[in-house]
C-alpha cells in the first residue's frame, strides 16, 4: 500500500487526502478492510510481526486495521496532533483517554459544566478506583488557578460547554496545567477540528465524538483520541486494545467519507446559527438566546481569538414559559427533528433537562444553567431563512 500525504497541504486538502492508503488496484474511495485478523507469511513472520510490528503491519482489528489507520492519520494531520486511536464512539474516547493516565491516587481538575456522560465517568467511575475529582467553574481563570495544585495529574474539561454553550480560554488554563506538570484533555466536539486547533494553544489530548460533525450525517458511533505518539502509542493502545474500545473498519470508512466534507459543512451550518442568534436575540418568547458567535456571549471575545471568531454550530434557546412552552414550541417546528445528537446536516433539537442532562439532580442543573425551559439547537445545512421562519412560527405557538 502507499501513502502520498504531504505535511504541508492545508487543513481542508487534508481532510480529503491525508493519510489515504492505496492498494494495488488503485482505488479512487478509500478501501474497507472488513477483517478481524491478518494472515503471515510464517511463523517465524508471525512471532516477528507481534514482537515488533511495522508501520504497514496489522495484528487484529482490536489493536489497529488499515482503514481504521487511514481516519487517525488523517484526523491527526488535520489537528495537528503526531498520532490517534479511533474508538468505537465518543464516551469511548473519553473514558479511555482518562482511564490509561490515570491510577488510585491521581488528581484531576475538571470544569463542572459536562455532558452528562462525562460526568458519570468523573463523579462515578474515576472516584470509584480511587481517583480524586474536584470541579470548577469553567470559565473563572481564578477558580482554575486554586484549584490545579502540583499534586494534579490531569485537568480535563469541553472547550464549549454542553448545552449552555460556555468557552473555556484553552491556552490560559493550560498554561496553569503545565506549571505543574498536569496533563490537559480537552473535549473539542463543539468546536469541530475545522473552528479550533487546541493541540496548538496548548491542549496535550484532544477528544472527539466523531459521532457528530465528523460523521455529519447520523449514521454511525465512532470517537478518536489525539495527542503525542508516545501518548498514544504507549498509554492509550495499550488501554483501548485490551478492554475493546476501537473503531470498526466500516465505521472509519464513514468517518473518512465524512471528513472529505467537514470544512464545508460546518462553516454553513456555523453562519445560519448566527443568522437564527441574530433573528432571535431579543424575541419575548425567550429569556436568553446562548451563541458563542453572537456578540451578546460572555465570551465574546475568547471565541474571536480561540476560534477564529466562528461560533460553532450549535445554539441554546431559553423559553420563558418553562418545560410546557419548551414542549409546545419544539413539538410546533416542521423542518428540525426532535432527537439527542448534534453536529448532523439535519437541525436537531435537544430538551437537556428531560434527557441529556436528566439524571443531574435539580440543585447542579441550576449552578449549570439548564432550566425547564433550555432548548439546544444544533444547525443543519438546511436554507437558513427556512429555519428562521420555522422557529419564528414555532415560538409564537409556544405562547
Amino acid at each position: 500500500m502507499s501513502d502520498s500525504t504531504s505535511k504541508d497541504w492545508k487543513p481542508r486538502t487534508h481532510a480529503v487526502h491525508g493519510g489515504t492508503r492505496r492498494s494495488q488496484y488503485g482505488e479512487v474511495s478509500e478501501a474497507i478492510f472488513l477483517t478481524q485478523g491478518f494472515v503471515y507469511d510464517s511463523a517465524e513472520a508471525a512471532a516477528q510481526r507481534f514482537q515488533a510490528a511495522g508501520e504497514d503491519e496489522f495484528i487484529y482489528a482490536r489493536y489497529g486495521n488499515p482503514t481504521v489507520r487511514m481516519f487517525e492519520e488523517r484526523i491527526a494531520l488535520l489537528e495537528g496532533a503526531e498520532d490517534g486511536f479511533a474508538t468505537a464512539s465518543g464516551m469511548a474516547a473519553v473514558s479511555g483517554a482518562l482511564s490509561a493516565m490515570l491510577k488510585a491516587g491521581d488528581r484531576v481538575v475538571s470544569a463542572r459544566a459536562l455532558f452528562g456522560s462525562c460526568l458519570y465517568v468523573l463523579e462515578e467511575i474515576l472516584t470509584r478506583y480511587g481517583v480524586e475529582v474536584e470541579f470548577v467553574d469553567g470559565t473563572d481563570l481564578e477558580a482554575w488557578e486554586a484549584a490545579i495544585t502540583p499534586d494534579t495529574t490531569a485537568v480535563f474539561f469541553e472547550s464549549i460547554s454542553n448545552p449552555t454553550l460556555e468557552v473555556v480560554d484553552i491556552a490560559a488554563v493550560s498554561k496553569l496545567a503545565h506549571a505543574v506538570g498536569a496533563t490537559v484533555l480537552v473535549d473539542n466536539v463543539f468546536a469541530t477540528p475545522a473552528f479550533s486547533n487546541a493541540i496548538a494553544q496548548g491542549a496535550d489530548v484532544v477528544i472527539y465524538s466523531a459521532t457528530k460533525h465528523i460523521d455529519g450525517q447520523g449514521r454511525a458511533l465512532g470517537g478518536i483520541i489525539l495527542g503525542t505518539r508516545d501518548f498514544i502509542r504507549k498509554t492509550v493502545e495499550p488501554y483501548m486494545k485490551h478492554t475493546g474500545g476501537s473503531m470498526s473498519p466500516f465505521t472509519a470508512w464513514v468517518m473518512l467519507k465524512g471528513l472529505e466534507t467537514l470544512d464545508l459543512r460546518v462553516r454553513v451550518q456555523a453562519g445560519s446559527a448566527l443568522a437564527l442568534a441574530e433573528a432571535l436575540t431579543g424575541h419575548t418568547a425567550l429569556s436568553r438566546v446562548i451563541f458563542p458567535g453572537h456578540s451578546s456571549h460572555a465570551q465574546h471575545a475568547l471565541v474571536q481569538t480561540q476560534m477564529g471568531g466562528k461560533g460553532g454550530t450549535v445554539l441554546s434557546l431559553d423559553l420563558k414559559g418553562g418545560q410546557e412552552a419548551a414542549f409546545r414550541f419544539l413539538n410546533a417546528l416542521t423542518i428540525p427533528v426532535i432527537s439527542n445528537n448534534l453536529g448532523d446536516a439535519k437541525s436537531i433539537l435537544t430538551h437537556p433537562a428531560t434527557t441529556t442532562h436528566q439524571r443531574l439532580p435539580q440543585d447542579q442543573k441550576d449552578i449549570l444553567g439548564i432550566t425547564p425551559g433550555l432548548v439546544r439547537m444544533s444547525v443543519g445545512i438546511e436554507d437558513p431563512d427556512d429555519l428562521i421562519a420555522d422557529v419564528l412560527q414555532a415560538l409564537e405557538k409556544a405562547g
